[in-house]
């Protein structure tokens, strides 16, 4: 008696569908992240005009020396005195960048005193002098 030998099929993978998937999630995340980015302004030509002012903030540096003694704009200066002397230099336009270079070895205290005496000025921006590593 002759027996059939069955033959086995080839295990085969099909990969298309796969493939498929892969780039419609790969389209999403494209198209999804064009979307997050955010952009910080609306691209606008804005007219002339003949009777436009550029206002100017003043600027204004408070130095604290690694001996804790304080300089607003080069002159040495009383904490007790920084709040109205600022507000003087403000007076002109009511608006200032107040910039403090503190000096790294100047107790942390002493910079937070500064700024509490600077954030009860109305209309000055604070900001803190860094400068980059050494590479």
């Amino acid at each position: 008696m002759y027996l059939l030998e069955e033959t086995e099929e080839e295990f085969e993978l099909n990969i298309v569908p796969m493939i498929d998937v892969i780039f419609a999630i790969l389209t999403f995340f494209i198209i999804s992240s064009l979307f997050l980015t955010r952009s910080e302004a609306l691209p606008v030509n804005l007219p002339k005009a003949a009777s436009a002012e550029v206002r100017e903030r003043t600027r204004i540096t408070v130095t604290v020396q690694d001996s804790g003694d304080l300089l607003l704009n080069r002159e040495a200066i009383a904490l007790s005195d920084l709040q109205a002397q600022a507000r003087q230099l403000m007076a002109d336009t009511g608006e200032a960048v107040i910039v403090i270079n503190a000096d790294e070895a100047v107790n942390h205290g002493r910079v937070i005193a500064v700024m509490d005496e600077l954030r009860a000025i109305e209309g000055a921006t604070l900001g803190i002098a860094t400068q980059p590593p050494d590479s």
